[in-house]
């Protein structure tokens, strides 16, 4: 049974990131899909691919929504003191 590379603990990752800001490990001899970027400077082992994600990757929710619910919550806030004013 073979073992994928994704599970190697000895591989060597890199960190990517796509235009949500989302994240994710790759093995570094790997092309980077489409889509994604190599962060600059982070490639090594697995532990530490996950352990920067982990400290990196905060909010899972994708940078659309984000930006979304903040339009919304101004709409809102826009909106009562609009009839706040009145």
């Amino acid at each position: 049974m073979s073992t994928s590379c994704f599970d190697r603990e000895d591989e060597t990752f890199i960190v990517l990131v796509n235009h949500e800001d989302q994240y994710s490990i790759w093995p570094h001899w790997k092309a980077v899909p489409g889509g994604w970027k190599a962060v600059d400077g982070v490639r090594g082992p697995k532990k530490a691919a996950l352990e920067y994600v982990e400290k990196t990757w905060t909010d899972m929710r994708p940078q659309s929504l984000r930006d979304w619910m903040d339009e919304q919550a101004y709409a809102v806030s826009a909106g009562a003191t609009d009839a706040a004013a009145h």
